[in-house]
């Protein structure tokens, strides 16, 4: 089995149109006034100045998939249809996990202390997207990799919690990126700590 791969700075911009999506607006059909937007993007950038985004990926065979049950490299064992539908004609899978670190979550808990709920609600769409971004980020990288082998990794992403593919399988995904090492802390309840941090399996073809 490779040993993980850790990118300890990602550097991308905001994506402003996915940002404003998260807060509801619809590019053709919800009027923002030229004041209110100026302040949302000087949200935007203040939020954008507490994140620090981080990630890993890890390679892995997969070494079983009859539809039910995916066996990957170190007996990593998954129980889920939907996932080994994903999965199917992989030869191998990606782990990857992506924060952006605990700066930011304490800029939302300080301006939601302050009463300053707009910009709370921001600064979380911001890093929540921002976050989602560094895992296309890996994604485009790690495809990046492994073109020269003419190999190609899906397009999509599958996360522990959807579908069948239980929350509880976040844990051993976890444990194989190390994320403890970019400061991610897991509870009894599989939640990643920072909040703004994900974990997500896709498949490699070729």
């Amino acid at each position: 089995m490779g040993s993980a791969i850790f990118l300890e700075k990602i550097s991308i911009d905001p994506p402003p149109e996915k940002i404003y999506q998260r807060l509801g607006y619809k590019k053709r059909t919800t009027e923002i006034l030229a004041k209110q937007k100026e302040e949302t993007d000087r949200f935007i950038n203040e939020a954008f100045s507490f994140i620090s985004l981080k990630g890993v990926f890890l390679r892995l065979t997969i070494h079983h998939n009859d539809g039910e049950k995916i066996i990957l490299t170190g007996n990593l064992t998954f129980n889920s249809k939907k996932l080994s539908a994903f999965l199917r004609g992989c030869k191998e899978a990606v782990l990857m996990g992506a924060t952006a670190s605990n700066a930011v979550m304490e800029a939302i808990k300080g301006k939601t202390r302050q009463d300053d709920l707009a910009a709370a609600v921001v600064y979380d769409a911001t890093a929540s997207e921002m976050t989602d971004a560094a895992m296309d980020w890996i994604m485009d990288y790690f495809n990046q990799l492994i073109r020269r082998e003419g190999k190609t990794l899906l397009t999509k992403r599958f996360s522990a919690g959807y579908a069948d593919f239980n929350l509880e399988n976040q844990k051993a995904i976890y444990e194989m990126l190390q994320m403890e090492k970019l400061g991610v802390k897991i509870t009894s309840n599989f939640i990643l700590l920072p909040e703004k941090s994900v974990t997500a399996i896709s498949g490699i073809r070729g």
